[in-house]
């Protein structure tokens, strides 16, 4: 499809790319409406952690399932936020947490990352007789990981729809950003969890990584390099970005799509606003906003709420099947 021109213009205040992404970590995320917890078990003994949010129906509904960003889960506001938009407007919601994510230590020494597409494809298959259609959402890290997996091979029939936002799919690049001296703030926000957790690993499982290594990590290059590569298969940090990225998958995609993303996102560059493959692609919407930073967006003028929410809404409404009208 042409390069979709976004409506996303913000008061002159908001109109930078570290103010959006920063304040977007204070908007308020409402109660928590979960209505059922779940924990899927998988083939290789390790597990999912899924949380519903459901509406009263004796038939399957349209279901949307909502992927995270990077150490995020199934409460991150920005998920909460889009669950109770979309639940309003008809849609059951499912979101779940990666490995090791949500605070609970997963099983095996492996946990997860950005192309780790397996897990949403056991999730999706988990869902799909529950629902009469899948809607797949996913937020930074998660996003990348929901056009891989519709990218990659034909998505489970059930699924008629993805979204991404604010989505690394070149990570070679997002990587170099995110270390970046201007980036310094996200930078140490992901290494203080990351770190421990892979210390937490090395010690469940002596010989998978090295610990004194751990402590000098500095950098994405580094984690991804000394703990993202070994434990998941790569020879290194560059084949891993290389392997794991959707962007070379994205003529693939089979089903609508949306990546949504922000000129001023500190986080993303050039290669991640796919443009030229956008143009020509019957199916791919490439939305590059002006503005809205990092899973930011925020929207003054309708009380602090997501504008990506509402852009969610529209292009499901528009590309998806249409719930039934919900119940006042």
């Amino acid at each position: 499809m042409p390069v979709v021109t976004s409506s996303y213009l913000p008061p002159r205040f908001l109109r930078h790319g570290h103010t959006a992404t920063i304040l977007a970590s204070f908007f308020p995320a409402g109660p928590d409406q979960w209505s059922a917890f779940e924990r899927l078990e998988l083939p290789d003994s390790d597990f999912l952690d899924l949380a519903w949010m459901l509406r009263p129906s004796p038939r399957p509904a349209p279901l949307a399932i909502l992927s995270h960003g990077l150490e995020g889960s199934f409460n991150a506001p920005y998920i909460r936020s889009l669950a109770r938009t979309l639940h309003a407007a008809g849609w059951n919601i499912l979101a779940w947490n990666y490995r090791s994510c949500g605070g609970i230590p997963n099983r095996l020494p492996q946990s997860y990352h950005s192309g780790a597409s397996d897990d949403l494809r056991l999730v999706v298959s988990h869902a799909a007789p529950r629902a009469s259609t899948i809607a797949l959402v996913g937020f930074s890290l998660g996003g990348n990981l929901t056009l891989k997996y519709a990218a990659e091979s034909p998505p489970h029939p059930a699924v008629s729809a993805a979204i991404a936002v604010s989505a690394p799919v070149h990570l070679a690049s997002s990587a170099r950003a995110l270390d970046l001296p201007r980036n310094r703030l996200y930078l140490l926000r992901f290494l203080r969890s990351l770190i421990p957790k892979a210390l937490a690993k090395a010690r469940q499982f002596p010989g998978s990584l090295d610990p004194a290594s751990l402590l000098s990590i500095r950098s994405i290059h580094d984690f991804d390099h000394r703990v993202t590569a070994p434990l998941h298969g790569f020879s290194s940090a560059e084949d891993y970005w290389q392997r794991a990225s959707a962007l070379p998958l994205l003529p693939n995609l089979s089903i609508p799509s949306l990546l949504l993303n922000a000129l001023d996102d500190p986080l993303l560059a050039t290669p991640s606003f796919p443009e030229s493959i956008a143009a020509p692609h019957p199916l791919f919407h490439m939305e590059p906003s002006r503005f809205g930073g990092h899973v930011g967006f925020p929207d003054p003028a309708r009380g602090w709420q997501r504008w990506h929410d509402r852009r969610i809404l529209s292009f499901l409404t528009q590309h998806s099947p249409s719930p039934a009208t919900p119940a006042s």
